[in-house]
């Protein structure tokens, strides 16, 4: 038992124990809040996201069953033409990407495939990057091969006039090649892609392609044909590499946004018990408090 001069301080010590630990309440309370408030901001600008993605994902699907038939046009020109690559022959690697994140790994997918295309080739091969993205990771392990790149690439869905544009800057650019490799996302559903490569060659493979030896052609001709081949596979590559980013942007969105739902849920939950817990203590003071009285 103590004496009735040290009871005073012991209960003064308790009460000011009690009002240190509500204020570390108090305190955790506001915290759980103002990160319950961050939370459903993020949460509301994800779904807005999903809600532009899903509105563009159509046009781009529009725009892709489109631009499918110039990449058939391409495989019907090299497949029937017999055109091969010679040993040792320069390969030019044009990576679609674009500017924008936020999509999962749309862009790290094409760049794993250029990369591994690369070593396949010992290390060899020239590069194109369409998108700011793609050419930020390549510049790490390949930057040497780096030759041109894009920017301002998929914010809107891609023309054929953007794909004619990029094609010319190459050839006049002074790369040499004796095939272009054409790196981009194909659109598998609404919620796959897949890397894939689509492959142009020059003017000089293609004139001496066996098949394509009996037609009598002006060199001219064969130019420019080979120049919008290039142009074909290009908005192909663009085209279906953009309605793959924007489904692979709704699907992020759409994850982003349960996850946020559901660490909305803990901390709402989490601030439920915190303040129960403080309310409780505070009927404990208010009962403690009349008992003495």
């Amino acid at each position: 038992m103590f004496s009735r001069t040290v009871r005073p301080t012991l209960a003064a010590a308790a009460h000011g124990a009690q009002q240190a630990q509500a204020a570390r309440n108090m305190a955790t309370l506001r915290e759980i809040e103002m990160r319950l408030k961050s939370v459903r901001n993020i949460e509301k600008i994800t779904k807005s996201m999903k809600m532009i993605a899903s509105t563009r994902l159509n046009k781009a699907q529009r725009a892709m069953a489109t631009a499918k038939s110039y990449g058939i046009a391409n495989n019907e020109v090299f497949g029937n033409a017999e055109a091969t690559v010679p040993a040792g022959g320069k390969k030019l690697y044009i990576v679609v990407s674009s500017d924008r994140g936020l999509c999962g790994g749309i862009h790290s997918s094409v760049t794993k495939a250029t990369k591994k295309a690369i070593a396949a080739d010992g290390g060899q091969g020239s590069i194109v990057v369409l998108g700011e993205k793609s050419k930020a990771q390549l510049s790490r392990s390949v930057g040497k091969n780096l030759e041109l790149s894009f920017s301002q690439i998929g914010r809107e869905v891609p023309n054929f006039a953007d794909a004619a544009s990029i094609a010319d800057k190459i050839i006049t650019s002074g790369i040499e090649f004796d095939s272009v490799a054409l790196v981009y996302n194909r659109f598998v559903s609404a919620i796959a892609y897949e890397s894939h490569i689509i492959e142009v060659f020059n003017e000089k493979a293609l004139l001496d392609a066996p098949a394509f030896k009996v037609y009598e052609m002006e060199d001219d001709s064969t130019k420019d044909l080979v120049e919008f081949s290039l142009a074909n596979a290009i908005y192909a590559g663009l085209v279906e590499g953009h309605a793959a980013e924007i489904s692979s942007r709704r699907n992020a969105m759409d994850n982003a946004s349960k996850n946020a739902g559901e660490m909305i849920g803990r901390l709402q939950m989490q601030y439920n018990r915190g303040r129960q817990a403080n309310i409780t203590n505070e009927l404990v003071d208010i009962i403690t408090g009349a008992s003495a009285l």
